[in-house]
């Protein structure tokens, strides 16, 4: 499960990763300098219509109408199910969307004494922005608190830290480029999922301290490598 992520690039530099041009939507190019993104919040989103790709902070959480108030809105969408399930049919045709991101945290269980967790931060080797696949309802001009979008994850034997932990797809640029046109066939966008994300050997990852299992902590220095973890 990715529950938390960073974003604390600016947009320009995760538009130049991808080789986008001019972006539509009202966004500042200072650093968006986050570095402890949670469900629920607000989170800058790349999305294409025939207008253009553009830019909207989106909240993190998707629940379709009819299931809205009976579950929680979901914050992942799993690879397996996401291209058929009722769940995730409406938008996985018209609302793909790209998460511009520059690592994610995983907590590794200690396997003797399950409530003891040590997180660590994950990102590409040499630290180059990450792409990871989404789906939403993305909100339209001024609609204020509409919407949501969940993060597709691999493959449930497809973790890192943890072997079981199901980590985001993480496109490459030119595949992420692909994913958001709006006339790509729901079958090629499957595939380009399952079979077109980031290899695992292509990531590095390290423990950090435990100050980012809180939700208000926020700074670079969640970043900072630990060499004493539990595990």
């Amino acid at each position: 499960m990715c529950g938390r992520f960073t974003q604390y690039r600016t947009v320009d530099e995760y538009a130049k990763a991808l080789q986008l041009g001019l972006l539509e939507g009202d966004w500042s190019n200072e650093p968006i300098a986050r570095y402890n993104v949670a469900p629920q919040s607000r989170v800058m989103l790349l999305h294409q219509d025939d207008q253009g790709v553009h830019v909207t902070p989106t909240k993190w959480g998707y629940a379709p109408h009819w299931a809205q108030g009976k579950r929680p809105p979901a914050i992942n969408a799993r690879i397996e199910t996401a291209a058929t399930s009722k769940f995730w049919s409406a938008i996985w045709k018209r609302g793909r969307a790209i998460v511009m991101a520059d690592g994610w945290y995983e907590w590794k269980k200690d396997p003797d004494n399950p409530k003891v967790k040590q997180p660590y931060f994950i990102r590409l080797k040499g630290g180059a922005p990450a792409f990871f696949a989404a789906i939403g309802d993305i909100p339209q001009g001024d609609e204020e608190g509409a919407g949501g979008f969940a993060i597709i994850t691999a493959a449930s034997d497809q973790g890192m830290v943890d072997i079981h932990d199901r980590r985001p797809v993480v496109l490459p640029p030119d595949v992420a480029g692909e994913w958001m046109e709006p006339g790509l066939l729901p079958e090629r966008a499957e595939d380009l999922a399952r079979h077109h994300d980031t290899p695992v050997e292509a990531f590095e990852w390290y423990p950090v301290g435990k100050a980012v299992g809180n939700v208000k902590n926020q700074g670079a220095g969640l970043l900072e490598p630990i060499y004493n973890p539990d595990m």
